[in-house]
Formats: C-alpha cells, structure tokens, sequence
C-alpha cells in the first residue's frame, strides 16, 4: 500500500510500504478513506520533534473496516469506522475511569512500528474498545465524513479544553489559539452554553469561523496587548474558562494572565518551546486551577457523535484544503507556511 512517511526535516514522503495485516485476534485492518494533518504533526515536520527515517505518520483517520480477527465482535466488514487518535484497550483501570489516554496496553497511530492514518490502510489493535461504528451513509457524504473526521481529535481534544477550564452557561470563555483545535474549543464552549466567548486571534479566516462557530468578540493583538484587550472585555476581571490551545510558553502565561480569579485553564496545546516555566505563586495567589493534557477523545465521541450527525455541532469548516494521498507532503507545507488551517487528505 501507499502511506506517508518521514524521512528529515521537511522531508516527507508518500512510499510503498507492507499491507497491514491482522497480527492478534483482536486487531482490524481499515481502509483509509478520509485522514488529515493535525499541527502537532508539524513538531515533527520542522524536526522540533524525533523521528526515525522512514516512519509513518498521521493520527486521525475514518474508513471501511476490510478484515477483523477472531474475537473482534463489536465491528465488522464494510462498517464505516472512526478511531480516536490512540488505540486502547478498554478494560484497564484507565480506560475503565474513561482517561484512555493512558491506557496500559494503548499507543499512537505512527509510533515506530505502527501504521499511521495518513495511507491507504491501518491495523488497529484492540478494534472493539477502540473504533467507533457510524451510519453507513455517511460514507457517500463529503461534509459529514468531514465533520465525523474530527472526532478522531480535534474536536475531542476541543472539548477536552472546554470541560477543564469549566466552559458552562453563564460564564465567559476565552480561547488562546485559532488553529483546528482552538476553534473546536470556541465551538466545544458553545455547545456547553457559555454565553461569551471571547477567540484571541489574527488571521481573519480563522476568526471568520470563529465567529461562526459561536465567539462573541474576537481579540487580534498579542502578548500584553492581547491580556489587555481581553480585560477590557471583562470589566478588569478576565474570563472564567480559557482555552489554551497552541502549547507554547507565550500562549499559557497569555492564558494565565487574562484567567479571572477563582477561574480554570483547559489546556491542550502540545507543549513545545518552554524555558523558564510558569511562576506558580501566580496561580496560587488567584486561585487559578490548571486542567487538560492529551484529551481521552475515545470517551467523548459517544457524547459528541449525535451533536454531528443531527447537525448540533458541524466542525467541518475547519478544513480548509483537502489534497488525495500523494499530495500530503504539499500539505504539510501549505500548513506550515500558514496557507492551510487543516488539510485533509481523501482517499
């Protein structure tokens, strides 16, 4: 089959590689029909993260279930499946309290020695506990199989955000970050009832959907600038919930520094870049809660599916180029030169 690899910094190439096949009698193999490129793929892509020559990559992917192993029950061939962005296994004690994220015999779609989502086709480990099946029908929709893709994380690790900085009605939500995750942030929020919600940003289509996704006021400046514009907003006060969502030092003393006291920070950007840290004497001193990390997205979908299928929620727009399998490195560039949100790729 065809899947991407990366090979170097800014090196990434589409090659043959082998066929997945079933190893264990829990495993499925899935045709790949819509993946994309998360920005935490371009850690790797700029070479801020490790990888070996040759390894595949991608973590977020839907398609047709081809083959499964004697004892997968729970799908079967032809199911149209989605797959959160790890494989877990269900039954540990984590993924039994739901934090999947950490499951004992779980790993990354990409890890060395696994398929990753952006190629033809993917073994999935533990297929019961870790795909979710979807209406057939969606699979002849383009919009929808668009929206159902981002469950596999962003709008997952959106939620996530939302939920730990405490996004309810009645309180204002700020987000730092207008890539794909920020703006399932902002639309996670509003879907959770927060009556403002404040997206710090600056490039217009990006806020564009922002907006249409629910924000109340968008904030272009940066840095102080950015802290003071958002107070302004709140009476001196700040928001109740902020979104973190970019994973810098910069982003989270941003997040910090426009939390209402007494307020909570849903953070879910990838750390990258840190040096000096945060004063936590800070937080301490405003009662300032910090909750997030990598979002357990396989116990959101259940929650989150319905929303997309009746149209509640349509997180699709944050594509904004979809390219076949042989384009992804064009991609990748186009993202990492900021002419892209999100790319998906279609098989």
């Amino acid at each position: 089959m065809r899947a991407t690899t990366i090979h170097a910094p800014f090196d990434m190439r589409v090659a043959d590689v082998p066929d997945p096949v079933v190893r264990n009698p829990g495993d499925a193999v899935v045709r790949v029909l819509r993946s994309c490129i998360c920005g935490s793929d371009l850690w790797a892509y700029r070479g801020e993260s490790a990888r070996q020559a040759g390894q595949r990559i991608g973590h977020e992917f839907l398609g047709i279930v081809e083959e499964t192993g004697a004892e997968v029950t729970g799908v079967g061939r032809g199911d149209l499946v989605v797959a959160p962005f790890m494989w877990s296994d269900g039954v540990c004690d984590y993924c039994r309290e739901g934090l999947t994220t950490s499951c004992e015999h779980g790993g990354f779609w990409g890890s060395v020695g696994s398929d990753g989502g952006q190629g033809e086709a993917v073994r999935v480990p533990f297929a019961d506990a870790t795909l979710v099946a979807l209406p057939a029908e969606a699979a002849s929709d383009d919009r929808l199989l668009a929206a159902l893709l981002t469950l596999s994380d962003v709008m997952g690790t959106g939620h996530h955000a939302a939920l730990g900085g405490g996004a309810r009605a009645g309180v204002t939500v700020a987000v730092v970050g207008d890539g794909a995750v920020g703006l399932c942030g902002v639309l996670a929020a509003k879907r959770l009832g927060a009556d403002r919600i404040i997206a710090l940003g600056r490039h217009e289509a990006r806020t564009d959907i922002a907006r249409r996704f629910g924000a109340t006021d968008v904030v272009a400046e940066r840095g102080d600038a950015a802290v003071e514009a958002v107070r302004e907003l709140t009476r001196g006060q700040g928001a109740h919930a902020v979104v973190e969502a970019v994973g810098t030092e910069q982003s989270m003393r941003t997040a910090v520094s426009i939390t209402r006291d007494g307020g909570a920070i849903g953070f879910v950007g990838v750390p990258h870049g840190s040096g000096t840290g945060l004063d936590l004497s800070v937080m301490f001193d405003r009662n300032i809660a910090l909750r997030g990390g990598v979002a357990p997205v396989r116990t959101y979908i259940p929650e989150l599916l319905p929303d997309v299928l009746d149209g509640t929620i349509d997180p699709s727009p944050v594509f904004d180029l979809t390219v076949g399998l042989e384009g992804v490195p064009d991609g990748y560039k186009a993202m990492d030169e900021r002419t892209a949100l999100k790319v998906m790729v279609a098989n």
